[in-house]
Protein backbone atom coordinates (compact mmCIF):
# COMPACT_ATOMS: atom_id res chain seq x y z
CA UNK A 1 0.00 0.00 0.00
CA UNK A 2 1.45 3.31 -1.03
CA UNK A 3 1.58 6.37 0.96
CA UNK A 4 -1.27 7.96 -0.92
CA UNK A 5 -3.22 4.88 -0.57
CA UNK A 6 -2.84 4.92 3.27
CA UNK A 7 -3.78 8.31 3.28
CA UNK A 8 -7.02 7.77 1.22
CA UNK A 9 -8.02 5.27 3.65
CA UNK A 10 -7.65 7.46 7.08
CA UNK A 11 -9.27 10.20 5.19
CA UNK A 12 -12.74 7.47 4.26
CA UNK A 13 -11.95 6.46 8.01
CA UNK A 14 -12.43 10.61 8.79
CA UNK A 15 -15.47 10.73 6.85
CA UNK A 16 -16.33 8.11 8.95
CA UNK A 17 -15.81 10.11 11.70
CA UNK A 18 -13.32 7.51 13.04
CA UNK A 19 -11.28 9.40 16.31
CA UNK A 20 -8.33 7.32 15.30
CA UNK A 21 -8.12 8.47 11.81
CA UNK A 22 -8.51 12.04 12.59
CA UNK A 23 -5.36 11.14 15.34
CA UNK A 24 -3.39 10.12 12.79
CA UNK A 25 -4.05 12.97 10.31
CA UNK A 26 -2.95 15.66 13.35
CA UNK A 27 0.04 13.19 14.00
CA UNK A 28 1.01 13.55 9.71
CA UNK A 29 0.27 17.44 9.43
CA UNK A 30 0.28 19.05 12.63
CA UNK A 31 3.80 20.06 12.83
CA UNK A 32 3.91 21.22 9.24
CA UNK A 33 0.42 23.28 9.82
CA UNK A 34 1.91 24.81 13.14
CA UNK A 35 5.21 26.11 10.98
CA UNK A 36 2.87 27.96 8.96
CA UNK A 37 1.39 29.56 11.16
CA UNK A 38 4.43 30.29 13.30
CA UNK A 39 5.75 31.76 10.05
CA UNK A 40 3.19 34.37 9.40
CA UNK A 41 2.21 34.89 12.98
CA UNK A 42 5.78 34.97 14.95
CA UNK A 43 4.29 33.99 18.10
CA UNK A 44 3.56 30.52 19.57
CA UNK A 45 0.46 30.93 21.39
CA UNK A 46 -1.34 32.41 18.39
CA UNK A 47 0.05 29.89 16.02
CA UNK A 48 -1.33 26.87 18.86
CA UNK A 49 -4.45 28.64 18.72
CA UNK A 50 -5.37 28.69 14.69
CA UNK A 51 -3.73 25.06 14.46
CA UNK A 52 -6.32 23.96 17.19
CA UNK A 53 -8.85 25.89 15.14
CA UNK A 54 -7.55 24.41 11.85
CA UNK A 55 -8.31 20.76 13.55
CA UNK A 56 -11.49 21.53 14.80
CA UNK A 57 -12.48 22.74 10.58
CA UNK A 58 -11.37 19.59 9.88
CA UNK A 59 -13.31 17.74 11.33
CA UNK A 60 -16.41 19.91 10.46
CA UNK A 61 -15.70 20.43 6.98
CA UNK A 62 -14.04 16.78 5.84
CA UNK A 63 -16.83 15.70 4.36
CA UNK A 64 -16.49 18.74 1.85
CA UNK A 65 -13.30 16.81 0.70
CA UNK A 66 -13.77 15.12 -2.70
CA UNK A 67 -10.16 14.27 -3.93
CA UNK A 68 -7.68 15.87 -4.95
CA UNK A 69 -4.28 17.44 -2.94
CA UNK A 70 -5.20 16.58 0.52
CA UNK A 71 -2.70 19.23 1.33
CA UNK A 72 -3.89 21.74 -0.92
CA UNK A 73 -7.57 21.62 0.57
CA UNK A 74 -6.36 21.53 4.01
CA UNK A 75 -3.78 24.96 3.64
CA UNK A 76 -6.80 26.56 1.94
CA UNK A 77 -8.23 26.40 5.12
CA UNK A 78 -5.38 27.11 6.79
CA UNK A 79 -5.26 30.10 4.72
CA UNK A 80 -8.86 31.01 5.24
CA UNK A 81 -8.32 30.57 9.33
CA UNK A 82 -5.48 32.95 8.37
CA UNK A 83 -6.91 35.91 6.85
CA UNK A 84 -10.04 35.69 9.09
CA UNK A 85 -7.84 35.99 12.27
CA UNK A 86 -6.48 39.36 10.20
CA UNK A 87 -10.13 40.31 9.61
CA UNK A 88 -11.16 39.82 13.18
CA UNK A 89 -7.45 41.73 14.39
CA UNK A 90 -8.28 44.58 11.77
CA UNK A 91 -11.61 45.66 13.61
CA UNK A 92 -9.86 45.98 16.68
CA UNK A 93 -7.54 48.91 16.59
CA UNK A 94 -6.23 48.58 19.88
CA UNK A 95 -4.35 45.31 19.23
CA UNK A 96 -3.58 46.44 16.01
CA UNK A 97 -1.19 49.51 17.57
CA UNK A 98 0.28 47.27 20.09
CA UNK A 99 1.20 44.66 17.00
CA UNK A 100 2.63 47.25 15.08
CA UNK A 101 4.51 48.73 17.92
CA UNK A 102 5.85 45.16 18.97
CA UNK A 103 7.08 44.54 15.45
CA UNK A 104 8.87 47.56 15.64
CA UNK A 105 10.93 47.47 18.92
CA UNK A 106 11.74 43.47 17.10
CA UNK A 107 13.07 45.44 13.99
CA UNK A 108 15.06 47.78 16.07
CA UNK A 109 16.33 46.14 18.42
CA UNK A 110 16.54 41.73 17.04
CA UNK A 111 16.98 39.79 19.58
CA UNK A 112 20.42 37.79 19.95
CA UNK A 113 20.46 34.20 19.11
CA UNK A 114 22.84 31.27 17.61
CA UNK A 115 21.73 31.51 14.41
CA UNK A 116 21.38 35.62 13.54
CA UNK A 117 20.88 34.54 9.66
CA UNK A 118 17.57 33.07 10.73
CA UNK A 119 16.49 36.17 12.63
CA UNK A 120 17.26 38.16 9.88
CA UNK A 121 15.24 36.22 7.66
CA UNK A 122 12.29 36.00 10.19
CA UNK A 123 12.42 40.27 10.25
CA UNK A 124 13.08 40.97 6.60
CA UNK A 125 10.11 38.81 6.18
CA UNK A 126 7.65 40.86 8.75
CA UNK A 127 8.49 43.79 6.55
CA UNK A 128 6.87 42.35 3.45
CA UNK A 129 2.93 42.70 3.14
CA UNK A 130 0.91 39.49 4.47
CA UNK A 131 -0.35 38.72 1.12
CA UNK A 132 3.60 38.48 0.07
CA UNK A 133 4.90 36.93 3.30
CA UNK A 134 1.51 34.24 3.05
CA UNK A 135 3.17 33.19 -0.52
CA UNK A 136 6.16 32.49 0.34
CA UNK A 137 5.29 30.68 3.40
CA UNK A 138 3.23 28.53 1.22
CA UNK A 139 5.63 27.51 -1.46
CA UNK A 140 8.49 26.92 0.80
CA UNK A 141 7.98 26.30 4.00
CA UNK A 142 4.50 24.51 3.57
CA UNK A 143 6.21 22.92 -0.01
CA UNK A 144 3.06 22.97 -2.09
CA UNK A 145 3.30 23.23 -5.41
CA UNK A 146 2.77 26.33 -7.66
CA UNK A 147 -0.28 24.99 -9.18
CA UNK A 148 -1.41 24.01 -5.45
CA UNK A 149 -0.93 27.62 -4.29
CA UNK A 150 -2.67 29.04 -7.12
CA UNK A 151 -5.84 26.63 -6.73
CA UNK A 152 -5.84 27.96 -2.94
CA UNK A 153 -5.49 31.63 -4.06
CA UNK A 154 -7.83 31.29 -6.60
CA UNK A 155 -5.54 33.13 -9.36
CA UNK A 156 -3.69 31.46 -12.43
CA UNK A 157 -0.85 30.21 -11.92
CA UNK A 158 0.92 32.75 -13.88
CA UNK A 159 -0.25 35.18 -11.50
CA UNK A 160 1.29 33.30 -8.25
CA UNK A 161 4.86 32.96 -10.23
CA UNK A 162 4.73 36.46 -10.85
CA UNK A 163 3.83 37.24 -7.30
CA UNK A 164 6.59 34.94 -5.74
CA UNK A 165 8.94 36.33 -8.18
CA UNK A 166 8.62 39.90 -7.07
CA UNK A 167 8.34 39.23 -2.83
CA UNK A 168 11.51 37.27 -3.60
CA UNK A 169 12.99 39.93 -5.14
CA UNK A 170 12.04 42.15 -2.47
CA UNK A 171 13.19 39.80 0.24
CA UNK A 172 16.57 39.82 -1.34
CA UNK A 173 16.70 43.01 -1.21
CA UNK A 174 16.11 43.20 2.17
CA UNK A 175 18.55 40.19 3.53
CA UNK A 176 21.38 42.71 1.53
Amino acid sequence: MTKSDDLAQIIIGCKNKDSKCFSQIVDMYASRCYGYFYRLTGNNDLSDELLSELFVKLVEKIGSYKGGSFEGWLFKIASNIFYDYLRAKQRREKLLDVQKKQIESQITEPKQSDNEQIDKLQIQLRKLDTDTRELIMLRFYSQLSFKEIAVIRSEPIGTTLAKLHRGLKKLRELMK
